[in-house]
């Protein structure tokens, strides 16, 4: 429910920004007279690269983990798992789709589509689904699956640190970032020191990135 709210307060400022961006003709996009599946497939890359970014960051830098863990110490991931994310979070992906806004000239629509797709494809890359291995090899040549996605939120810290990638697959193979090796016999999810059930109460999630934990 927080998640939900936060983007739902955040959004009216990203629409703003958008609209600002768009009537004044300021982006890489809007210096060319493209049709309209051209302008929403471009926009769409654009802000899942930012994404992929954003994400990278988030595993890199020391304040960045202190939020992002709130979402990898979840020892059962699920569907749930998507929505476990903590509001300094939300604002930092908003930021970047923002960047993304400004430095592309994205038009709003465009946004709204790669925000529907990104939110059905988490609950999707999050879900205790396992394709078979053949079609799990195929799709995710392009798009990130199920199989791919779980490997990133493994304890062991080798494997965390890949498999960024929101929706399309190709940016951690471009910025190699990815790995196909999944053993789903001895992946275990979660962080060290983070098992306790008090750890995982809505109260110490919200204060976990104020907290110098394990």
């Amino acid at each position: 429910m927080l998640l939900v709210l936060t983007n739902v307060a955040l959004s009216f400022a990203t629409a703003g920004i958008t609209n600002l961006v768009t009537n004044r003709k300021f982006g890489l996009l809007l210096l060319f007279t493209t049709p309209a599946w051209l302008t929403g497939l471009l926009g769409i890359v654009a802000l899942d690269l930012f994404t992929y970014f954003a994400h990278v960051l988030m595993h890199k830098s020391w304040l960045g983990w202190q939020f992002h863990r709130v979402h990898h110490s979840d020892a059962e991931v699920n569907v749930t798992t998507a929505f476990r994310q903590h509001p300094g979070e939300t604002v930092w992906r908003v930021l970047w789709h923002v960047l993304a806004i400004a430095t592309f000239g994205i038009p709003l629509w465009v946004l709204l589509i790669y925000l529907i797709v990104s939110t059905l494809n988490a609950q999707l890359e999050h879900s205790n689904i396992k394709l078979f291995e053949s079609l799990d090899r195929v799709l995710r040549l392009l798009f990130v699956t199920p199989n791919m996605h779980k490997v990133h939120h493994s304890r062991e810290q080798i494997q965390t640190d890949t498999n960024y990638s929101n929706i399309l697959s190709i940016w951690d193979r471009i910025f190699r970032t990815y790995t196909a090796t999944i053993d789903f016999g001895r992946l275990r999810y979660g962080l060290d020191g983070f098992d306790d059930r008090r750890k995982q109460t809505f109260p110490a999630l919200l204060k976990l990135p104020f907290v110098n934990e394990a």
